[in-house]
């Protein structure tokens, strides 16, 4: 059951919440100590009170998302992709075996950035493929394996990103 607006929650990390908007993979959820925080459908919490979604409603949100969409199928605008708490003003450690040689450290968000930039361009070439009117089927089934091996091989990084819907995924998961 999807939550509607004005749901009562209780969140192990961010304690007691008012769901404050609602799409199919997300609640905006005031908590009285942390402010607003978005939240998986899926996430961990306890339901202190119940209203029911209008099956009929769309938030603005949604319809700014499909827009978003749209405008990301047609064009090379990204979206911006939260980086997980956890990782916020980190950085990256890179040190070379031979200890006479410097580290390399980079910050943790500018290489998220990269990460979402290339899965980006990644999702952008395979629109492309798969809209093509000059590419075989069998030409645009081959290249879609490899787009999907691709995502496989940067599952690796799902680890920095904070909403698990906006994960790499093989073909091991679908």
């Amino acid at each position: 059951m999807i939550l509607g607006i004005g749901s009562r929650i209780q969140h192990l990390k961010f304690g007691k919440g008012v769901v404050t908007n609602v799409t199919s993979k997300h609640y905006w959820v005031t908590f009285m100590d942390n402010g607003l925080e978005t939240i998986s459908v899926d996430e961990d919490f306890e339901v202190i009170e119940a209203t029911e979604s209008e099956v009929d409603a769309i938030s603005f949100y949604e319809v700014e998302e499909i827009f978003k969409k749209l405008l990301h199928k047609y064009s090379d605008i990204s979206e911006i992709i939260p980086l997980a708490e956890k990782w916020k003003g980190g950085n990256l450690i890179l040190q070379p075996k031979d200890t006479s040689l410097a580290n390399k450290e980079i910050p943790i968000d500018t290489f998220f950035h990269k990460i979402v930039m290339v899965r980006d361009r990644v999702r952008v070439m395979e629109q492309k493929i798969n809209s093509s009117k000059i590419l075989e089927d069998q030409d645009k089934i081959d290249l879609q394996q490899y787009i999907t091996r691709i995502y496989g091989s940067l599952t690796t990084f799902n680890v920095l990103f904070k909403n698990n819907t906006d994960h790499f995924k093989g073909a091991g998961k679908k």
